[in-house]
């Protein structure tokens, strides 16, 4: 499957989490206990989602890299029950729509960063996964992966 990319801005969106520093080899499927303990606090009534799930990842290293698992909602909240408030950047992404099984995610990722090298565009050191509605034939899932992008060498900020 090839992934198209586009250049866009993007608005902010707040996001009730569970923060995490993991293993490269510690992602995929095994983010899921995370998300879990967000929906235990939006059953309990203490977290009102008001959007997708989004899956942050910040501060990669060769070690691994800082994840941020959860819901969108209206606005920032009060930490509880080890539930954090977080927003995604604003600003100039790099992005790729993935349809299909979160398997072949690493595709759309891929070509992002592929595309940001070959077109001298560094990315910042946060990216993100926002995750369409639910559907029970995988192949019709959709996966939006944004990279916040640093500034063109030159650009007046």
């Amino acid at each position: 499957m090839t992934h198209e990319v586009t250049v866009r801005n993007v608005s902010n969106r707040h996001v009730a989490v569970v923060r995490e520093r993991r293993r490269w080899a510690d992602l995929g499927p095994q983010l899921l206990p995370l998300l879990d303990r967000v929906y235990a606090a939006v059953r309990a009534g203490k977290v009102v989602p008001s959007g997708h799930n989004i899956f942050i990842f910040r501060d990669g290293t060769s070690d691994g890299v800082t994840v941020e698992v959860g819901v969108e909602v209206a606005s920032a909240l009060a930490p509880i029950d080890g539930i954090v408030p977080v927003t995604t950047p604003a600003g100039e992404v790099a992005m790729s729509l993935h349809r299909g099984p979160y398997s072949g995610l690493g595709g759309a990722h891929g070509a992002v960063r592929g595309w940001c090298k070959e077109h001298g565009r560094p990315h910042a050191n946060v990216w993100w996964e926002i995750y369409g509605d639910w559907q029970e034939d995988a192949a019709r899932l959709e996966t939006e992966v944004l990279y916040s992008l640093l500034p063109m060498p030159g650009a007046l900020a």
